[in-house]
């Protein structure tokens, strides 16, 4: 399995292979040319409550990864397919937060390493 974690920020460049958002909102100020995307998977990234708990630090990282795991198992059959894509080629999954150890891309990353 072949994933790997980038800021929206960050330039795209070929050896992303498979490019796809994982954040519920656009990241501010990149342009969809810019984000050179195959993909935004709106439906897998934290829900509202989650996504605003964590940011509004109403939420320790242990706890929001706790939360974001139990709501990722809703949304199984799209995980399945992309941990598949996974399996086949190279997959970067595109994140529009600052903190590159603690975001939601990190802890998708987990689960669908957990998938196969």
């Amino acid at each position: 399995m072949d994933i790997s974690l980038k800021r929206a920020y960050d330039s795209a460049n070929q050896q992303d292979g498979y490019r796809v958002l994982v954040d519920k909102l656009w990241p501010r100020g990149v342009s969809k040319e810019a984000a050179n995307l195959d993909d935004w998977l709106k439906e897998v990234a934290p829900s509202d409550e989650l996504r605003k708990a964590f940011h509004g630090e109403d939420l320790a990282w242990g706890e929001f990864r706790r939360r974001y795991l139990s709501e990722l198992k809703l949304h199984k059959e799209a995980l399945r397919k992309l941990a598949k894509r996974a399996s086949d080629q190279k997959v970067t999954l595109v994140y529009g937060a600052k903190d590159e150890q603690h975001n939601n891309a990190m802890v998708l990353k987990q689960y669908l390493e957990m998938l196969c």
